[in-house]
């Protein structure tokens, strides 16, 4: 696992407090990786990603659903609206929880998720009460991974499913390049541990759950940062970005350092389908 010890949370959350608009104009509605097969628009690839992960955890309509690290509430609007779950999207952004209740309203979602600013380390959910946790993109963020799991694992009805999709470490052992490789990408994107698909597999296995899926989607979701970076350089964000403050340029500034990671094995992207044993 990759570790960086200077990450701090006030700055995961301030981060994501004042760039959501950006990541709306840049990229869309979904906070997360769009996914590939061909020639797919980014909005369409953004939405597919969130398809497949749906298809693979096999989400029944009106299931309980808690959506931790929601975003903008893309993915929990979509779960709601085809899946008719009764959703919870969790964010540490206030801003993005104003921005996900709105846009719920403004699209008349039914059923409405609701949607709460909290801590995903901290937050208090009756055990056995939730048929899926969901999380796209979000354990990156994490301090002690393990015990998320462990929470997860609480939460959960017997025969519930975590449906999970992460950045990942490459398989060790990494050449002392591509460690730094994965580094740099820590310190950009505000990571403070990267976990490898070994490290997921051992953190959901020790939280008591029983893998039913996982799997490597980097080549179907890498395009999302060529496409990110030359909305950077058509769009002249990064002067505004300058403006908000020294970590908002840093983010923008490692698109090529995601990029490299991936294609050099450095970093993977995965997804995986846990269960909680009946």
């Amino acid at each position: 696992m990759i570790e960086i010890a200077s990450v701090q949370k006030r700055v995961i959350r301030n981060h994501y407090d004042i760039v959501t608009p950006f990541y709306r104009l840049l990229w869309g509605p979904h906070i997360h990786h769009g996914y590939w097969e061909s020639n797919e628009s980014p909005s369409v690839a953004q939405v597919q990603l969130t398809e497949k992960l749906a298809a693979h955890a096999e989400i029944r309509e009106g299931s309980t659903l808690y959506d931790i690290g929601c975003g903008m509430g893309g993915s929990s609007q979509w779960l709601a609206k085809n899946r008719k779950c009764v959703v919870t999207g969790v964010t540490l952004s206030p801003v993005q929880r104003n921005w996900a209740s709105i846009s719920t309203r403004i699209h008349r979602i039914n059923p409405r998720p609701k949607f709460v600013c909290a801590d995903a380390e901290s937050i208090t959910i009756a055990p056995e009460s939730v048929d899926y946790v969901w999380s796209i993109e979000c354990t990156e963020h994490l301090f002690d991974k393990p015990a998320f799991f462990k929470n997860a694992a609480r939460w959960l009805k017997p025969g519930g499913r975590f449906a999970l999709c992460a950045w990942l470490a490459g398989e060790s052992p990494l050449s002392q390049e591509q460690h730094e490789q994965a580094t740099q990408v820590c310190r950009g994107m505000f990571c403070p541990s990267l976990g490898s698909q070994s490290d997921y597999a051992k953190w959901f296995s020790d939280a008591g759950l029983v893998m039913v899926k996982q799997g490597i989607w980097t080549r179907q979701v890498e395009k999302t940062w060529e496409i990110c970076r030359k909305r950077v350089e058509r769009t002249g964000v990064r002067y505004f970005a300058k403006i908000l403050g020294k970590n908002h340029t840093l983010f923008l500034d490692h698109f090529d350092a995601i990029l490299d990671a991936y294609r050099s094995g450095a970093m993977e992207y995965g997804y995986f389908i846990a269960e909680k044993p009946s």
